[in-house]
């Protein structure tokens, strides 16, 4: 603000002071109304990412389990605004504080401030329940209702604020953004996620599935694999491209801010790297996406569109990470590897008898820790400056800049692998050891839809019309018509 009064008031003569003071204020009101406008906005397109999770479980389970994947999506988000708002924000920007967790702010006290707005809030709990959705994908069609409740709330109020402050929070201890050099003097570079919200929630479905153990008929008594497909690809699809819109805020929008002049007087600006951004996220998730769909050619023989879903989201998982920092190039690179990343899980899962209805664990897990490994690789020396400018710059392995931000992003990987098979894979254990994890052989057999929520998702027929007219409607059976003489 002093800068732009002192460079206004020799050109307005008389009183210049305060009416330079005067403009200054002004333009500064605009920037703060069109910066959380622009946070807002990309808030409402991550919470609409929550329909496409919602799509894409509901058409990856078979149909008699529709209804409890559609519930749990619902209660992800209700169960998260809660305890994200009594606690979770707190634990993870409740500034200033210590290096593991927040400690103030909690059910928003102090909030608007000169550090955050309402709009901060938004945002950073539709990545909280993002986070529990991927987790809910990883357990569907063989979990009680009640362990839902349970590790959502867990995951959102605590776990999952608790990595987010270590990365994001400007005091976090492997913060980029942090003042000091604690972490091999780099911090992580986890934009906009790969690691936070995606390892987190894959890590987290990975310890719920392995200790529920697979659904009965997933594997054959010689140990074969058997699919059970999903009843939607139409679900899947919608779902794909709903999230596919929605990682438009995802990605864009974790910059915050969006009228941040790079140069003054220059065409390019923050704007500029929010298109990029934009760009990057785009080019890995088409990559992944193709490389998914010829991959699955070559080793299947099929073109089948929930494997080409999948690895589109893949890439998107992986690209998370570093999609401000890097060039549209590399993102191709990043797309590339993550279906192959996908791909592999997949094998090693049927191999160890791993079931995963949504592949979520391999999804977000797998791809999600590549991307972490893929912007230490890849970050840019000018993009690193541009993003992180108060930081000393630590970029990519490959472009020149050395091992310690490789490290770093190394050392990010295992601790939240560490952190969350901790937490969340002690709760699944004792909620199996209470007999709250997994419901009945008899309810899993007949589908969680008629024994737990009332009724079946799809009605075949009008029930009311039948009963009026004392006749169950019935199958009609096509006879072959008798020769003509």
């Amino acid at each position: 603000m002093a800068t732009c009064s002192a460079d206004l008031a020799p050109l307005l003569g008389p009183n210049a002071t305060a009416a330079a003071d005067y403009i200054c204020n002004k333009f500064s009101d605009t920037s703060f109304a069109v910066d959380n406008t622009y946070l807002l906005f990309s808030a409402y397109l991550v919470f609409s990412m929550q329909l496409g999770f919602a799509m894409l479980c509901a058409g990856s389970v078979r149909a008699k389990n529709t209804m409890n994947i559609m519930l749990t999506n619902v209660l992800d988000a209700a169960i998260g605004g809660l305890f994200y708002y009594l606690f979770g924000f707190a634990f993870a920007f409740g500034s200033p504080s210590n290096g593991f967790i927040g400690r103030h702010h909690f059910a928003l006290r102090s909030v608007p401030s000169s550090s955050f707005d309402y709009s901060n809030f938004l945002y950073q709990w539709a990545f909280a329940i993002a986070a529990a959705g991927i987790t809910s994908g990883s357990i569907a069609e063989r979990t009680q209702f009640v362990s839902y409740l349970i590790y959502s709330s867990f995951l959102t109020g605590f776990v999952y604020p608790v990595v987010s402050h270590w990365f994001w929070a400007t005091d976090g201890w492997a913060s980029a953004s942090r003042a000091d050099d604690f972490l091999f003097g780099s911090g992580v570079i986890d934009f906009a996620g790969s690691g936070v919200v995606h390892v987190v929630g894959g890590v987290a479905g990975l310890w719920g599935a392995l200790i529920e153990g697979p659904r009965i008929g997933r594997f054959d008594h010689s140990g074969r694999s058997v699919a059970l497909r999903g009843h939607s690809a139409t679900l899947v699809v919608i779902g794909t491209f709903m999230l596919w819109f929605g990682w438009y805020g995802f990605n864009p929008g974790s910059f915050n801010k969006i009228s941040i002049f790079y140069t003054s007087g220059n065409y390019y600006g923050q704007w500029s790297a929010v298109g990029r951004t934009a760009v990057t996220t785009t080019l890995a998730g088409c990559t992944a996406a193709l490389t998914t769909l010829f991959g699955k050619r070559f080793l299947t023989g099929h073109w089948n569109v929930t494997d080409v879903c999948n690895g589109l989201l893949g890439g998107f998982a992986a690209i998370t990470a570093g999609c401000s920092v890097v060039e549209p190039w590399a993102a191709i690179i990043c797309g590339f590897v993550a279906a192959w990343v996908l791909i592999s899980c997949n094998k090693l899962a049927e191999k160890v008898k791993f079931d995963d209805p949504l592949e979520a664990a391999q999804l977000h897990g797998g791809c999600g820790a590549w991307g972490i490994i893929f912007t230490a690789l890849f970050a840019s020396e000018k993009y690193v400056r541009e993003v992180y400018p108060s930081r000393p710059v630590r970029y990519g392995l490959f472009m020149g800049g050395g091992g310690r931000l490789l490290a770093a992003h190394i050392i990010q990987i295992l601790v939240i692998v560490g952190w969350v098979s901790v937490t969340m894979g002690t709760l699944f254990y004792f909620l199996h050891k209470f007999g709250l994890l997994r419901i009945s052989a008899d309810d899993e057999m007949a589908g969680m839809d008629l024994t737990r929520h009332g009724g079946l998702a799809y009605v075949y027929h009008d029930e009311d019309e039948s009963q009026k007219q004392g006749t169950q409607m019935r199958k009609i059976e096509s006879h072959p018509s008798p020769p003509s003489v």
